[in-house]
């Protein structure tokens, strides 16, 4: 199964927060499964990183990419084809960076 790790989820994983369930720390560590987090996400971070929201270990540019190599999660990039296809989603997601994810599930 593909897996597609939002922002939180992605944070948490790396950590190790205990706010991640059972069922996700299973879901992602399951060899069967492939793990992605999105470009999306890093921007998302960054972004909060930049306003003093979200405090690192070091800056994103460096940890960002560190982390995921070493989780093993893949990397999934977004386009214009799936910029373009936002306007098409339900009004589920009010935040950008949520509904761009959405529109990348179809990888």
């Amino acid at each position: 199964m593909k897996l597609l790790l939002d922002t939180h989820t992605f944070l948490w994983a790396i950590i190790d927060d205990p706010s991640l369930s059972l069922a996700t720390r299973d879901a992602i560590a399951d060899p069967a499964n492939e793990v992605y987090v999105s470009t999306a996400s890093f921007w998302e971070i960054a972004i909060k990183y930049g306003l003093g929201k979200l405090p690192l270990p070091e800056e994103p540019d460096r940890y960002l990419p560190a982390q995921r190599t070493a989780a093993g999660f893949e990397l999934l990039t977004i386009g214009e084809a799936e910029v373009c296809q936002v306007h098409r989603l339900p009004a589920i997601h009010r935040d950008p960076f949520d509904r761009i994810l959405v529109a990348r599930t179809g990888f």
